[in-house]
């Protein structure tokens, strides 16, 4: 419909209004009016008098339960600042006041004989930049305690800081898990003081997309066939919400087709049985909805959430022992969680080893250049601890590229090793062991099996 002003309106253009009506979904015997934007060309950036009908229609709409409002704590609506992000505002705001510096000088001195460098001061930026690192509430010293401690900090995100919330003022709603968590930040891991749901960690998949939203993968399901493909997607927050997605130990045959005709799958928060012929998208793995610390916990299925989340947190805290022995009991992710920590030695290229002792690593190319790597020996970590790097390759040994050349702190066998593998009993022994006091056999002191060394520095006048 296009509607002409008179002689005394305001507007001087007609309006186009698209005009639909429909049964309202609380009161059938009631008829509403929808109003559209008209047909718009996809140019014109400017809000025109449709637009707002339309967004008014829109909100009077709402009181009869048609269409919906935006939830604040919806992943499609909460983006990721990173520390480039961060630092680029720190940056802008140290060039805007050379900028007024350089604009003063520019017009007290004489244009024929100023130089570039009589006008630029740098000294605005450098504090600027300085600052935003010494003492911004985000810059924060790294938590060296262990391999894990390490790749956990780096994957911390965080609501509190500059531009975010503030303790006091977080309510309950923005501390709580919400679905659109799923795969995107791990439910579990968070501190358990005033912090937390405040502070979280990154879910094992999760990636940050270049708008800052959090996309997780998922395999894609053909539509003709319903059979699960091995094409990855990384979806959003808000593009999943289109999406019936099935869960990751659904039971598929060997050419990728579901088992059964019906499987359990999400839809926005509901979780429902749906038939097969419906799934669009099928999680990648079980692990991909928790941390890379919570992952690291056995039958993690059968913990209790609150005793997962002081597991989660408590592994942070063990200390690089003398002698570490990677768990018998594992989850599979020891390997990748040691590998990608950043404290072992990865091979730069395949090779031969040609030289090895426990300072340094020879390897020579397949194409006669020599890779020397030099090991890390008895350094003090930011947490006091001792950062030592052994060598696990020999002589003559092949090795590919991206192989673990030399153990780090915690690490065996290229493998994360936060404690011991002592055999347990569980009994009662003479009241010794009452509530949580634990009996330890003298051997494991004897043989140094829980023995770490502590490096400390002290300067004397």
């Amino acid at each position: 419909t296009t509607y002409t002003p008179s002689g005394d309106a305001v507007l001087e253009e007609p309006v186009t209004l698209q005009k639909i009506k429909i049964e309202s979904p609380e009161n059938p015997e009631k008829t509403l009016l929808l109003i559209g934007n008209g047909h718009i060309d996809e140019d014109d950036r400017t809000v025109r008098p449709a637009d707002i009908l339309a967004g008014m229609n829109y909100f009077l709409n709402l009181q009869e339960g048609v269409g919906h409002v935006d939830d604040i704590d919806h992943l499609g609506n909460r983006r990721i600042r990173s520390v480039g992000e961060l630092l680029q505002n720190q940056f802008r705001i140290g060039l805007s006041r050379m900028e007024r510096v350089v604009r003063e000088r520019m017009s007290i001195q004489d244009a024929n004989t100023v130089t570039p460098q009589q006008l630029i001061n740098i000294r605005p930026v450098v504090a600027a930049v300085k600052e935003f690192f010494g003492s911004s509430q985000l810059s924060q010293f790294m938590d060296q305690t262990n391999p894990l401690g390490e790749m956990n900090h780096k994957r911390r995100l965080s609501a509190l800081g500059p531009g975010g919330l503030t303790r006091d003022r977080a309510g309950v709603e923005v501390r709580d898990v919400h679905y659109t968590h799923y795969g995107r930040i791990d439910p579990i891991e968070t501190p358990e003081g005033p912090n937390i749901g405040l502070i979280n960690s990154l879910a094992t998949y999760g990636r940050i997309n270049k708008y800052g939203f959090v996309e997780t993968p998922y395999r894609r399901v053909d539509w003709t066939t319903h059979k699960v493909t091995d094409k990855i997607d990384y979806l959003t927050a808000d593009e999943e919400d289109n999406y019936i997605v099935a869960q990751a130990n659904s039971p598929l045959n060997e050419d990728g087709s579901f088992v059964h005709n019906t499987v359990m799958a999400r839809f926005g928060e509901e979780n429902i049985e749906t038939p097969i012929d419906r799934i669009d998208y099928m999680d990648v793995s079980p692990k991909q909805v928790v941390s890379v610390g919570t992952a690291a916990i056995p039958f993690l299925e059968n913990d209790d959430s609150n005793r997962a989340l002081m597991g989660a947190n408590m592994q942070r805290q063990a200390v690089p022992l003398l002698d570490p022995h990677s768990p018998l009991v594992g989850t599979g992710i020891e390997y990748k969680a040691a590998h990608d920590s950043g404290v072992a030695m990865i091979a730069r290229a395949s090779g031969e080893v040609e030289y090895v002792d426990g300072r340094q690593i020879r390897v020579r190319r397949e194409d006669g250049q020599l890779d020397t790597y030099e090991l890390m020996k008895f350094r003090r970590s930011n947490g006091g601890k001792n950062y030592n790097q052994k060598p696990i390759v020999h002589v003559g040994e092949h090795i590919e590229a991206d192989e673990v050349l030399a153990d780090g702190p915690s690490m065996e066998q290229g493998e994360l090793a936060l404690g011991q593998n002592p055999l347990i009993a569980f009994m009662t022994w003479q009241g010794y062991n009452f509530e949580d006091a634990i009996v330890l056999n003298e051997r494991l002191v004897r043989e140094d099996v829980y023995t770490s060394i502590h490096i400390e520095e002290y300067d004397s006048e």
